[in-house]
């Protein structure tokens, strides 16, 4: 296996910004970092020309390509500029606020509709939710994509009991893996378990930005993509870089969700996407020895919070222990159990999608 030495020793056959020395003499090199699946490299470059980053970004991976014992890993880097200290902290709201969000948006070939699943809040079982709404579209025929945008916290290798890594693809860097006929990327697929993420922002949009422009999606109908919680830097690399079809909100009932839930809506209206509606998870639990139901987190926020911000609701999902213990053994529920209540309950809300989001019209994704 290639060690950091070699790395940064390969490095140093690429220059510097004005030809002046070399991007390592240069202390333009931040970080390496290696495992059995992947290399990333971190770099600084004080420069907003798009062609020259693009060039040194180039010029590595060739450099780092070309080390013996590199054949099949995947090669990610995050380019950045160093931030001006005098800039202060409303530089990230800044770039919300001036000139166009979409100004950078490219569609993806051959995918006609993207669907952001998010949340405001982390804990409201968001990336169940996202897995088992991929799968009841898959089950009505359709192609579908799912890409984990959450760097920190990666959860669909889990959720559908996948260890493969990505292999390189043909037409592009990176081939998805596949589950069932279903084309998946995450952080997860490469990272070993139990390896946490300490990465800055730049890290994560780079990150966020190859795993939609550099997969060999192919052809999808739809592509879900299950956001980290929050309206932070996933979010807003996801809005600059496509065309997102409709957006998501998964929510509880309780009050402390849907304070969230709302900041995650309105940062879609902000940035001109729509939103497709409002999905209740953990909606109540049915006691099953004696049926009763229990409002374990409260009732009736989903449909409320929906009528206040005038989207649709789309339908409450049960708390329930097969849910979770399915998602723990990587079986979800409206895989193992099609025709259970639970797995009808987001069958239900994968056909209100698809009355909204219909494949046989172009969509802003398309």
């Amino acid at each position: 296996m290639i060690n950091k030495e070699e790395v940064i020793e390969s490095l140093k056959s690429i220059a510097d910004i004005g030809g002046r020395g070399d991007i390592v003499s240069g202390g333009r090199v931040k970080d390496v970092s290696i495992n059995d699946a992947s290399i990333r490299l971190t770099l600084d470059l004080p420069t907003d020309d798009q062609n020259q980053r693009a060039r040194i970004e180039d010029r590595c991976r060739e450099a780092i390509q070309n080390i013996d014992g590199t054949s099949g890993l995947m090669v990610m880097i995050g380019i950045h500029k160093p931030e001006d200290p005098a800039a202060g902290p409303e530089r990230a709201s800044q770039r919300l606020t001036t000139g166009s969000p979409f100004d950078m948006q490219a569609p993806i070939p051959g995918i006609r509709n993207i669907i952001a699943v998010a949340s405001g809040k982390g804990g409201v079982g968001k990336s169940t939710v996202c897995v088992n709404l991929a799968l009841a579209l898959q089950k009505r025929g359709f192609r579908i994509g799912l890409l984990d945008a959450d760097v920190y916290g990666p959860s669909l290798h889990v959720l559908l009991g996948v260890s493969e890594h990505p292999q390189p693809g043909k037409q592009k860097e990176i081939a998805p893996v596949e589950y069932d006929g279903m084309k998946l990327m995450s952080i997860g697929f490469i990272l070993e378990r139990g390896t946490p993420v300490i990465w800055r922002g730049p890290i994560v949009q780079g990150i966020v930005k190859k795993f939609l422009q550099d997969v060999e999606w192919g052809e999808l109908d739809y592509l879900l993509i299950d956001l980290p919680p929050g309206t932070g830097d996933a979010q807003l690399t996801l809005v600059q870089t496509v065309p997102l079809t409709t957006a998501i909100i998964v929510t509880t009932p309780s009050e402390l969700a849907l304070v969230d839930a709302e900041k995650g809506l309105n940062m879609f209206t902000h940035v001109n996407v729509p939103v497709l509606g409002i999905i209740e998870n953990m909606s109540y639990f049915i006691c099953p020895h004696c049926g009763e139901q229990t409002d374990v987190f409260d009732s009736g926020g989903g449909k409320e919070i929906s009528k206040k911000l005038s989207v649709e609701f789309l339908g409450e999902i049960p708390l329930d222990g097969h849910i979770r213990a399915g998602g723990d053994r990587g079986e979800p529920i409206v895989k193992i159990d099609p025709e259970s209540p639970i797995s009808q309950s987001f069958i239900g809300v994968a056909e209100r999608v698809v009355l909204r989001c219909p494949v046989g019209v172009e969509g802003r994704g398309a």
